[in-house]
């Protein structure tokens, strides 16, 4: 890939990206692979509402590689584990995400390790890792577990509670502490952190021709006006930890310390894309995997017995330890793990390719928009059997291991693997843990759930359970 290669203008403005998407399309060296390629309104709306069952027949239909038209764009998806691992490992220098229907993220995220590529995404990876070795997530356990006790220790025998809602909550809190080392109930002022990044993260959860409008009162100034109060605390927060010369084992305190191979540090600019980025991709994912964990093993009594079982058998009714929620309960590992098949937070990973190539037969041009998709994938018959079926048993390890190369993707594969993979685990096992040593919760009568996409699966009305205490 050339210095120069981009596909993706320089502007918030969309129609300069439609003009972009109709000159690459035309400048095409090579066919779309086959699939739904005529102008659909209809089509458009529906992959918007509902896109699995969409993604799903296509697959039928095409095969593993198969073009849809939404809007205005022909977009190409890659299904399966061996198209996976295509893309996101074998030939990943060959995909931008930058220039990726997600490249929307910018405007709130900046350019943070989501939405930037190649060797800037290289040197930003290398100077964080560090803040992510296992010693410094084991001592952000402490931080989970208190914040969750805090978060149940209000609850009672018969509370209605909308789990989605209190598990956001709950895991701002915990990436407040966490990642900035901030007191959520002193340090962060007048702005409600989780107030804020609801109302900039409700841009990416509206309709295309919505999100194209940029008039007063419309869904795009509403997100930037979060996220000028976002960064009033962020650029705020690092201001004073420069000034003070503080020090600690909080991740904003490690990035502000950190250095590259040749003495360099980051800027206040990339420090605060950073932390945002993983302010994001942390308490929503999490947020997303404990409020559908609940929700399967709530429909599911047969699979909650055994990790009850487990919990009790382990823990005794004590604060679990780090150790125990890494390598102790392994039936909490597997539904954790099935949730995440089921529910993969980041679905779908929108790349652009630079080269045009060939993959089992199927031609993609260079600059085509290329999905691959992870929820898709993880309910294809033909590699998990009964893919609708909520069945941790499937994540037995004498079954984990036979899994194909790039089957089981929900936190994506490569150098793009998510960083913070191993934190969002610890937490969503901690806060499981002690939730589940208490109580159990049971769905409200007449309750279905819908799916929300954007940017990450959860439920699009919330989840309104019934608190139950344990004997």
């Amino acid at each position: 890939m050339g210095a120069a290669t981009k596909y993706r203008p320089d502007s918030s403005n969309p129609l300069a990206h439609i003009a972009a998407d109709i000159r690459i399309e035309r400048a095409a060296d090579k066919p779309l692979p086959p699939g739904d390629r005529r102008f659909s309104v209809a089509r458009t709306l529906r992959f918007n509402r509902d896109p699995l069952p969409t993604m799903l027949e296509a697959y039928e239909r095409y095969g593993p590689v198969y073009t849809l038209r939404l809007m205005h764009a022909p977009v190409v998806f890659m299904l399966g584990p061996a198209a996976n691992h295509y893309v996101t490992v074998s030939h990943a220098e060959n995909f931008l995400w930058r220039d990726g229907s997600m490249g929307d993220l910018i405007a709130l995220l900046g350019d943070g390790l989501l939405t930037i590529d190649g060797t800037a995404h290289k040197r930003a990876r290398r100077i964080m890792l560090p803040a992510f070795h296992r010693e410094h997530i084991a001592a952000s356990a402490d931080t989970m577990l208190e914040e969750t006790e805090r978060a149940v220790s209000a609850w009672h025998d018969g509370q209605e509670l909308d789990v989605y809602f209190w598990a956001r909550r709950l895991a701002l809190r915990v990436a407040t502490r966490a990642l900035f080392g901030l007191d959520p109930d002193r340090d962060v002022g007048d702005v409600d952190l989780a107030t804020e990044f609801e109302a900039g993260l409700a841009y990416y959860g509206r309709d295309y021709f919505l999100q194209s409008l940029r008039g007063p009162h419309t869904p795009w100034r509403k997100m930037m006006a979060a996220r000028r109060r976002l960064d009033r605390v962020l650029f705020t927060e690092i201001a004073r930890r420069r000034r003070r010369g503080e020090e600690g084992e909080d991740i904003l305190s490690l990035l502000l310390a950190a250095t590259d191979e040749d003495g360099s540090t980051l800027t206040d600019q990339q420090v605060r894309d950073q932390v945002i980025t993983l302010l994001f991709a942390g308490h929503d994912t999490t947020t997303s995997t404990v409020t559908f964990l609940l929700y399967e093993l709530s429909r599911n009594p047969a699979e909650m017995a055994p990790l009850l079982e487990e919990l009790d058998d382990v823990l005794g009714g004590a604060r679990p330890t780090a150790a125990q929620l890494i390598g102790e309960l392994p039936r909490l590992e597997m539904v954790m793990d099935e949730t995440l098949r089921m529910y993969p937070p980041a679905w779908i990973g929108p790349r652009r390719a630079i080269e045009g190539y060939e993959f089992e037969g199927v031609t993609v041009p260079a600059g085509a928009r290329v999905n691959y998709c992870s929820w898709a994938s993880h309910h294809l018959a033909d590699v998990f059997d009964e893919p609708f079926v909520f069945r941790p048993d499937r994540f037995a390890p004498a079954h984990k291991t036979r899994l194909a190369k790039g089957a089981y993707v929900p936190f994506g594969g490569g150098s793009r693997t998510c960083i913070g993979m191993r934190f969002g685990q610890l937490e969503i096992k901690a806060i499981a843990a002690t939730v589940l040593q208490r109580f159990t919760l049971d769905l409200q009568s007449g309750y279905r759930l819908r799916i929300r996409e954007m940017p990450t699966l959860s439920p699009r009305h919330g989840l309104p359970m019934m608190v139950r205490a344990r004997a």
